[in-house]
């Protein structure tokens, strides 16, 4: 395999964060959440998880700390995209700021993954 359809391979597979309660269902407000599930998606249908990671919730009633906002994104920087049940704005933004793409997709976690799944794709048509 030639170098350009080695890169073109590595680019298809990524990690997603997935805030949960259980592992079962994304439920959780990015804010209030403190157990994210990791996946490796490589594709159709085709994604594992490989760990929890843990945060301290900064939502304390629709306020706080950016420091403490900035501590938990740098925690999922190697994370293509976060699936939330919800976000705030200001919170979107700086994880898009950090390169990560957040998606509020609240549902069975395969379902979710298999929406996310399917909108990747459909970006890379175009």
């Amino acid at each position: 395999m030639d170098k350009s359809a080695n890169k073109q391979l590595e680019e298809r597979v990524y990690k997603v964060a997935a805030a949960s309660s259980d592992g079962i269902v994304i439920n959780q407000h990015f804010g209030r959440a403190d157990t994210f599930y990791i996946y490796e998606v490589a594709g159709a249908g085709n994604y594992r998880f490989l760990e929890t990671r843990t945060v301290t919730p900064v939502c304390n009633g629709g306020n706080h700390s950016d420091k403490e906002l900035r501590d938990n994104i740098s925690k999922f920087k190697d994370c293509k995209y976060i699936l939330v049940s919800r976000i705030g704005m200001g919170a979107a933004n700086m994880v898009e700021q950090s390169g990560i793409t957040p998606m509020e997709l609240p549902g069975m976690m395969e379902e979710s993954l298999d929406k996310l799944i399917t909108y990747e794709q459909l970006q890379n048509l175009f």
